[in-house]
């Protein structure tokens, strides 16, 4: 147990303001230090063709992508046009009927002058021909890793071409949109705040699990306290549902992210974006409560699915990879980070209808799951994404030799690869957990990926008593005494977890602090992580 012997040392609160310190080399960006847009290879060329377009009076259509990054940049173009004002049709991809991003299939019932992809397109080749073949000029803007193949487009913006210099690649796709939208805003000499969009754009790169670090840290730090008095009527009802005095990047990441994602994981991402755009608060809140009941769907769909893929794992694989028949293609996303969790290995999930299968890969720790997949592309009939997570087709009879072929690739990786970044910080005394450390960590907010928020370890704690909690008595409030001597005792929160009283009452596990409000009242929560 390797993490628990690193993690044995008792932390003060100075100990964890010098530890959390260091992950900071330099002071937080100033939203005047987000580097100069014209820095992205080809930005210039596409905001003036998106600005000759306005100009002239072309027909402009924008291609978007169903998840919350791609939803959230479509949005944010949208309300753009709407300001200046001109009018753009946006269309979303069905996930179940039109496959992803811009496709012939989409291009079929597209008529226009000027495409636009938002969080997608960099691996549109055979929609970048079509295009020229009908005379249609195709600007991409995408975020994903380009492969050599690039599509012959008007122009394509990626941050994560070689020949871009943009200083800071890890952006998602809004954050592309809204910086191709400011040099748009400069060709036309247009009066539309950039700012406005901070409150979308950092529920996308908080979603899109973006590391929270340099432009991205301060582009969600200005974005959640944007979202406070945001007038958008979306951001009323966000505010209105989470009703704190202060959203943290878990609020987005645990209660709003995967709601906004559940319409284009189980219906039609248009629910959505309905949603963002919406003009009044009424028509917000009707979208809201639509993706609400979608996301209580996408939780009992994803509850069965994960249940029938756990008992499909065997040990011995370095890549988990997993198929069944008409899998929700909605879910294998996030059983896959459920495999993930439980497994410590990257995980595939594949749903197989027909001769057909599609799914999602997730990964951990240093394994570049993107470069492992691409290393086997032969064996795919299509596939796209990133280090830690893709997206991926290939025919049901390669199945069995992919996983074959993918494993044999991860043999060559070393097993400190496969360790997850996340460790424990210490051991934390329950006299150390009050309001003070509360305001100790909002110092460092926000945390997410690249600036996890701390956890701490309880070792060999007596439990006093278990609480079952919800509705459906899912989960779990641990009371616990850290040490023997000790009369104070600290309750843990354990959701979706039933935990039953150990033979020895004995329990060691992992935990983070969060702010507890409730009644107007403040205090620390301890939710637990993991059970050793």
């Amino acid at each position: 147990m390797q993490l628990l012997n690193q993690s044995n040392k008792l932390l003060t609160k100075q100990d964890l303001y010098n530890l959390l310190s260091r992950r900071f080399e330099s002071e937080d960006k100033k939203l005047s230090q987000i580097p100069n847009p014209a820095l992205l290879l080809n930005g210039e060329k596409a905001a003036k063709r998106i600005a000759n377009a306005i100009k002239t009076n072309q027909k402009i259509v924008l291609v978007g992508d169903y998840d919350v990054d791609g939803v959230s940049s479509t949005a944010i173009v949208v309300d753009f046009f709407r300001q200046i004002p001109y009018p753009i049709e946006a269309i979303i991809p069905n996930r179940f009927t039109d496959g992803y991003g811009v496709s012939p299939k989409i291009l079929e019932r597209i008529e226009a002058d000027l495409v636009i992809t938002v969080d997608n397109g960099i691996t549109a080749v055979e929609a970048a021909e079509i295009c020229k073949e009908r005379g249609i000029d195709l600007i991409i803007t995408d975020h994903h890793t380009p492969s050599e193949n690039l599509p012959d487009a008007y122009a394509i913006v990626d941050p994560k071409l070689p020949e871009c210099h943009y200083p800071f690649k890890e952006i998602c796709g809004a954050q592309v949109a809204w910086l191709i939208l400011a040099l748009v805003k400069k060709e036309l000499s247009l009066d539309i705040d950039m700012k406005q969009f901070l409150d979308i754009l950092a529920i996308a790169i908080i979603a899109d699990v973006m590391p929270l670090i340099d432009i991205n840290r301060t582009i969600v730090k200005e974005g959640l306290k944007y979202m406070m008095y945001s007038p958008r009527p979306s951001s009323i009802i966000i505010r209105d549902f989470l009703n704190k005095s202060q959203i943290n990047s878990e609020d987005i990441g645990f209660m709003i992210a995967p709601r906004i994602n559940s319409a284009g994981r189980l219906e039609d991402a248009s629910i959505a974006l309905n949603f963002y755009t919406a003009v009044d608060v009424n028509k917000a809140y009707h979208y809201f409560e639509l993706l609400g009941k979608l996301n209580e769907l996408r939780k009992e769909t994803e509850l069965q699915t994960t249940q029938i893929a756990f008992e499909q794992v065997k040990g011995d694989e370095n890549i988990i990879v997993i198929a069944g028949e008409k899998w929700h293609e909605g879910v294998v996303g996030i059983v896959a980070s459920r495999l993930v969790d439980k497994f410590s290995k990257p995980t595939i999930v594949l749903s197989i209808s027909d001769d057909e299968a599609k799914g999602s890969a997730r990964s951990i720790g240093n394994v570049d799951i993107y470069e492992l997949i691409k290393e086997n592309e032969h064996l795919l009939t299509k596939f796209g994404g990133h280090k830690m997570a893709a997206g991926l087709g290939l025919k049901a009879e390669n199945i069995a030799l992919f996983r074959d072929a993918i494993n044999a690739s991860a043999n060559k990786l070393s097993k400190e690869d496969f360790l997850p970044h996340e460790s424990l910080n210490g051991i934390l005394s329950t006299d150390e957990i009050d309001d003070e450390i509360l305001d100790l960590f909002e110092h460092f907010e926000p945390f997410g990926e690249a600036n996890i928020r701390p956890s701490f370890l309880l070792q060999d704690a007596e439990v006093v008593s278990i609480k079952l909690l919800g509705a459906d008595k899912a989960h779990s409030k641990i009371e616990v005494r850290q040490y023997p001597h000790q009369r104070k005792t600290i309750e843990l929160i354990a959701f979706k977890t039933v935990f039953e009283m150990p033979d020895d009452r004995k329990i060691t596990c992992s935990y983070t602090i969060a702010k507890n409000e409730f009644n107007n009242r403040i205090s620390p929560q301890l939710l637990l992580k993991k059970i050793y």
